[in-house]
């Protein structure tokens, strides 16, 4: 199977995405990775060998869900099985990332938990699984679908000793969720430091998330991101730059 021609749009929306991730830490060299689903059983991903912050919209490729590249030009990433395994395990992700941003990979090397602290932290309400089979580089089908179980239905999987993978509908959603994490993880570092952690009820976490997390923010937080990217510099080699 081949891709005659990749999805402009797509495209540059996961070139944006690497941009904001990596503008909010979630850089290591030129580890990490994001992805979209495309058509025909495809997956759109950042090439090997570029930083988060590099990544323009020609540095997208195509692999199908075996991991074959079959558009555009660079290496495939040793762990593109995680994004193969997660797209056939959940038809309702849109977009993966995998990353080590500090403080959640920080949390993924402890037997800590993702207390209810803050609001960002709600986002994660129904839970944040913990993958511990292995702390080694996943590579293999077998440890893409090992992660994918536990990953199940949630938003977030930690990654023992590793880093995280985080899902979405979409890349905004997925972007969006991944810098949320994060957000709630650093804060939970510092209120750790200020006195005994009280963690808000469930019954209110329940109550708080349909106002706080509604599907039609996510478009104006996304453009918010691409316009902070822009105000920073960081745009360049990026459309309309």
């Amino acid at each position: 199977m081949t891709v005659d021609v990749l999805p402009v749009e797509l495209c540059e929306q996961v070139a944006w995405g690497c941009r904001i991730l990596a503008m909010h830490g979630h850089e290591d060299v030129t580890l990490g990775h994001l992805s979209a689903r495309g058509p025909a059983d495809t997956a759109l991903i950042k090439r090997n060998g570029l930083g988060l912050s590099e990544v323009r919209p020609s540095d997208v490729l195509a692999i199908d869900m075996d991991r074959r590249k079959v558009a555009g030009e660079g290496e495939v990433h040793l762990e593109a099985v995680l994004h193969a395994e997660v797209y056939k395990a959940r038809p309702d992700v849109g977009a993966v990332i995998h990353a080590h941003p500090l403080y959640t990979t920080a949390l993924a090397a402890t037997a800590g938990r993702l207390e209810m602290l803050s609001h960002d932290a709600v986002l994660f309400k129904d839970g944040l699984p913990l993958f511990d089979e292995t702390c080694e580089l996943i590579t293999t089908p077998e440890q893409g679908r090992a992660v994918a179980r536990a990953l199940g239905p949630h938003r977030a999987v930690l990654l023992r000793n590793h880093g995280v993978l985080v899902v979405g509908a979409d890349v905004p959603s997925a972007v969006y969720t991944a810098l949320t994490l994060e957000r709630a993880v650093q804060f939970q570092s510092i209120a750790s430091t200020l006195g005994e952690l009280r963690p808000m009820p469930a019954e209110m976490a329940n109550l708080l998330y349909p106002n706080k997390y509604r599907d039609d923010f996510v478009q104006g937080y996304w453009r918010y991101l691409i316009r902070q990217v822009r105000r920073q510099g960081l745009d360049d080699g990026m459309p309309g730059a």
